[in-house]
């Protein structure tokens, strides 16, 4: 702590006097009986006749305005609710404990007991009957504490941000509303919810770079998952025809408004149905979530209005390219037209690339940000989908969906691959493309291979990203947004825990 910053120095000051005067500044325990936003709802009709018969209550939040006048004292504590007034009188609290209004700042919370009232001017306040204080703030709040604007500073230190910017703590509420829905649609309907390890063996669900770690113990290395898919899919093998897990993943890949190394999907699976099966069921998810959350069946997003009212439009991607980005089906034939088409467009071909790949790049740089209302784009090129059921009439490509909305992914979902044969050729085909450059390309999971042999009835999957859902849902344009605590490149002279915020 800056003990040499003068505001420091002053609270530093404070706190020493109320020492001095025996009263504990970071007390265990307070009794609180309302919130804020409880007493602004249940007494909106309280009017201004004085205390007779008021209700009797007990508050406690931080101070976010004290305004001292000679022997009375107006405050705003705010709670994890909202905001009231309190008001504080010398002759009703006692000299004594008054003396305490002198040493608080904006930032310290306070606990409130005293009856309710409406002052002259309408406002709903408590009358302090008692008061104690419940933390002493020694750093004071940010200079505009009413707008904490910098976005570096609000992300690096999201208690600041919660703490004076109301509609941040709106958005997080949001989220953890929607991911209670979420858990009531899919368990109304059958669904198990389960939890899959973290740490992994193998990489494997999803064509990404992994973060590895080790296991000492053991001499083992470890990855942090990227995906959950091929232990929900064990489940379905199992036994389990239903499973969902709402989980943490990991990817160790570039940071954007998009992307954050750790973030949170829903991955799902049902036994006996296929990608059309789960078109069906996202257009029901989407629009409940939608009405339950927001309470309606459309969103504005960045300016635009989404209705997710179904059906929802559905293209191939060959023809999302065709129409959306303006190539002519001659670009798109065959492996060497379709990576001159990708040059041509600024993209840098990779080893190990094959014409699914660079289909699926021309895809994300011209068609993806033109995406805004919900949209499904289907069939995809198999090189792309090692996990998924190939199309019977046409085997380079599999039965795969995407739903876009907001100019974003928002969901990936296939008929699952159960034949192990032809999944082992496929692993086999990604070992290939790893040799030759490819860091994403999928592993060779032998146990994921014995569990298909013992047999997987057919079965479809998909996997929803919470983060970007909630972005849709709050109107926010960055994923960071609505991560607590997104990771950051640590500030000169951070080390350590800096490096997780």
């Amino acid at each position: 702590m800056d003990e040499q910053s003068p505001l420091i120095g002053e609270r530093l000051r404070k706190l020493a006097e109320i020492e001095q005067a025996g009263i504990d500044p970071y007390p265990a325990r307070f009794n609180v009986s309302h919130l804020a936003a409880d007493l602004h709802r249940e007494y909106a009709g309280l009017s201004e006749e004085g205390d007779a018969g008021a209700p009797q209550v007990s508050i406690a939040g931080r101070l976010m305005s004290v305004r001292g006048h000679g022997k009375a004292t107006f405050a705003h504590l705010q709670d994890g609710s909202g905001r009231i007034q309190i008001y504080i009188v010398r002759d009703t609290v006692g000299p004594e404990a008054y003396e305490l209004c002198k040493k608080l700042d904006v930032g310290d919370h306070l606990g409130v007991e005293g009856p309710l009232f409406r002052t002259k001017t309408g406002e709903l306040t408590v009358r302090a009957m008692a008061f104690q204080l419940l933390s002493k703030s020694l750093r004071p709040l940010p200079e505009k504490w009413h707008g904490l604007t910098d976005l570096e500073t609000r992300f690096r230190q999201r208690y600041l941000d919660l703490m004076v910017n109301r509609q941040v703590a709106d958005a997080f509420r949001t989220r953890s509303r929607l991911i209670a829905e979420i858990r009531r649609f899919f368990e109304s309907r059958g669904f198990l919810e389960v939890e899959t390890p973290m740490m992994q063996p193998m990489a494997g669900g999803a064509m990404a770079r992994p973060f590895v770690t080790h296991h000492n113990a053991l001499h083992l290395t470890l990855y942090l998952r990227i995906a959950p898919e091929l232990y929900l899919k064990r489940l379905i093998v199992g036994g389990f025809d239903r499973v969902f897990e709402i989980n943490r993943s990991f990817r160790n890949e570039g940071i954007s408004t998009q992307h954050n190394p750790e973030f949170t999907m829903l991955e799902f699976y049902q036994a006996y149905a296929d990608y059309r099966d789960l078109m069906e069921l996202m257009e029901e998810l989407l629009p409940h979530l939608v009405k339950e959350v927001a309470g309606d069946q459309e969103v504005t997003y960045q300016g635009t209005r989404l209705s997710f009212a179904p059906p929802w439009p559905r293209l191939t991607l060959e023809e999302a390219l065709m129409k959306l980005a303006g190539l002519d089906a001659e670009a798109l034939k065959t492996e060497d037209s379709v990576m001159e088409t990708a040059r041509r467009h600024g993209l840098t071909i990779l080893p190990g690339w094959g014409r699914g790949k660079a289909l699926g790049e021309l895809f994300d740089a011209l068609v993806e940000p033109k995406l805004h209302q919900p949209t499904f784009i289907i069939d995809f090129p198999t090189e792309l989908s090692p996990l998924a059921k190939a199309k019977r009439e046409d085997p380079q490509t599999v039965q795969r969906f995407e739903l876009f909305a907001g100019g974003m992914e928002i969901a990936n979902a296939y008929s699952e691959l159960n034949d192990p044969r032809e999944q082992r050729a496929r692993f086999l085909d990604q070992l290939r493309r790893r040799d030759q450059g490819d860091l994403e390309a999928h592993g060779l999971d032998e146990d994921f291979l014995r569990a298909l042999e013992y047999g997987m009835p057919p079965a479809a999957g998909a996997g929803i990203g919470i983060d970007r859902l909630v972005m849709l849902f709050t109107d926010s344009p960055s994923i960071r947004d609505v991560i607590l605590f997104p990771l950051l490149k640590p500030m000169q002279g951070e080390r350590g825990t800096a490096d997780a915020v």
